[in-house]
Formats: C-alpha cells, sequence, structure tokens
C-alpha cells in the first residue's frame, strides 16, 4: 500500500465515521427528547448509549489519523497499532455500558419487587426505539462492510458498537411494547429485556478487548496463515527449509521474520535476489506494508 492508497484509505475510515457522528448525534438528541416527554428511563438509557457511540467515533478518528502516519525514527514499525489501540478503548467503552444498563435495570426490577410502580412509557418512547433499532441495524451492516473492505479493525469494533445500540433500542422496544399496550404488571418486562440486552454489550466488548489485547500482546498469526507463509517461501526456487518463522500484527499490517537455507557456495547477489523474490511474493499476498525480514543460512 502505498502513500496514495494510505491517505485514501484514511478519507474513506473518515466519511464512514463521520457518518455515524452525525447519526449518532441526531438519535442521541431524538432518544434524549422522548426519554423524558415518554416517561421511558429505558431510552433515556437507550440515549446515553447512542451518545457513547459519538464518543468512539470521535476516539476513532483521533488514532485513525496517528495510526496513518509513516514509519518514523520513533516508531520503526510504523503507527498501526495506535488502531488496534482505539479498537481496545472502544471495547472498554462498552463494556462500561454495558454493565451500566445491567446496575440500572437491575435496581428497577429491584425497585419493582418492593412494590413500586413503574409509569406506563408514552408512544412517542415506542417510535423512537422503533427508529433507533431501524437506523443502527443499517449503520452496523454498513460500517461493518466498509471496515472489512479497509481492513480496518478500529471500523469494524466501531461497527460492533452500533450494533450494541441497535440490541439495546431492541431491548428498549419490547421492554416499552410491553408496558405500554399489556399493562402495569408488564412493566418489569422493560428493565429485564434491558438486562438480556447488556449481558450481549458486555460478550461484544470482551471479545473485542480480547482481540485487541491480542494483537498489543504480540500474539502470532493464526496457524492457517503461518502455514501459508511457510507455503509462499518454500516455493520459491532454491529455498530449503524456511524455518524460526515469526509473525505478528500492526495494526492493519502484518510482520513477518524467517530463517531460510540457501546453498553455501550461493554469491552474496544471488541469496540477495531470493530474499527479494520472498518479499516480493508476500507482500502481493499479503499487502504492500507488510513487512518483510529474512535471515539467509547456508544449506548444511
Amino acid at each position: 500500500m502505498n502513500k496514495n492508497s494510505t491517505d485514501i484509505r484514511t478519507k474513506q475510515i473518515y466519511r464512514v465515521t463521520l457518518l455515524g457522528m452525525f447519526v449518532n448525534m441526531v438519535l442521541f438528541l431524538f432518544k434524549l427528547v422522548a426519554g423524558f416527554v415518554g416517561r421511558s428511563g429505558a431510552m433515556i438509557a437507550d440515549a446515553v448509549h447512542s451518545a457513547s457511540d459519538f464518543v468512539t467515533d470521535v476516539v476513532v478518528l483521533a488514532f485513525v489519523r496517528i495510526s496513518a502516519k509513516p514509519r518514523d525514527d520513533d516508531h520503526k514499525w510504523g503507527h498501526g497499532k495506535y488502531e488496534t489501540l482505539a479498537s481496545l478503548l472502544i471495547g472498554v467503552a462498552l463494556f462500561a455500558v454495558g454493565v451500566d444498563i445491567l446496575m440500572d435495570s437491575a435496581d428497577k426490577i429491584k425497585a419493582v419487587a418492593n412494590g413500586e410502580v413503574l409509569p406506563r412509557p408514552g408512544a412517542i418512547a415506542l417510535i423512537a426505539a422503533a427508529v433507533s433499532v431501524v437506523v443502527k441495524e443499517a449503520l452496523y451492516q454498513w460500517t461493518l462492510r466498509k471496515g472489512k473492505k479497509l481492513d480496518s479493525p478500529s471500523v469494524v469494533a466501531n461497527a460492533w458498537h452500533h450494533r450494541s445500540d441497535a440490541l439495546s433500542s431492541v431491548g428498549a422496544l419490547v421492554g416499552i411494547g410491553l408496558a405500554y399496550f399489556l399493562g402495569e404488571e408488564w412493566r418489569i418486562a422493560d428493565p429485564i429485556a434491558a438486562i438480556v440486552v447488556a449481558a450481549l454489550i458486555i460478550k461484544v466488548a470482551i471479545d473485542l478487548c480480547r482481540t485487541a489485547l491480542a494483537e498489543l500482546l504480540e500474539k502470532s498469526l493464526p496457524r492457517e496463515v503461518e502455514e501459508e507463509i511457510l507455503s509462499i517461501i518454500s516455493a520459491t526456487p532454491n529455498v530449503h527449509k524456511p524455518h524460526n518463522l515469526r509473525t505478528r500484527r500492526i495494526g492493519s499490517n502484518i510482520a513477518i521474520e524467517v530463517h531460510i537455507r540457501v546453498d553455501g557456495a550461493m554469491t552474496v547477489y544471488d541469496s540477495h535476489e531470493i530474499s527479494k523474490d520472498i518479499e516480493r511474493a508476500l507482500r502481493a499476498r499479503f499487502g504492500e506494508q507488510t513487512a518483510v525480514a529474512i535471515h539467509i543460512e547456508p544449506l548444511k
């Protein structure tokens, strides 16, 4: 990936994220008003969730700009892991939102158990929940496709944050709907549904954090990818017994270090040409920004 390609990728990530920010801000204001006017605690909590989406959009924009910077003296492997760090922060934010929804819903259930009657929500809260489900699910699908196409972990992570908001709105829709249509004995369905949604949000957050931490802690690429790398190297003429393979991710790129054996009588020039052939083959498969380090040993 050359500089122009990197710039195009960065601009596309910005475009996706800015659209998400605009949608989140509009939904936040709409749901907050609907929650207060419609007397729905679930909708107010859902509005806060949309506000958290807006914050994570800001995080993505800030870190993608940093991760797109070229290598420098202080970051000889590039700045790709800043994008991974953004994914981790999004996961942490998701976890916090999930726990907050869980605790708030548990308090409501406890209040009902103590004889408190939850207020009947208004129709505007029901409409807001339905609109949020449709809009956020559509935004999730679009952002996820863009994130995978751009090979951007932070955009993919942000897509899942959109999905968590859609799930949160589903819980609000179910709870508000039951409370609105079926009477006060069903109003406890609102916090119960919210607890289920909170559990789903927490699971997504844990998965995102686990993936980001694995990369930050230098976890190797999957076994099947490493086997493919060895296969590409072994297919290069005059290369014998590739070994000591080490791999890792650096944001959307990967780094490969490997030892190969060649004929001990081969000239330095010829062995260097072989290493260049391997680098070209690996970058053709995994991207031009793939970092490749090859150690050449004489064949015994």
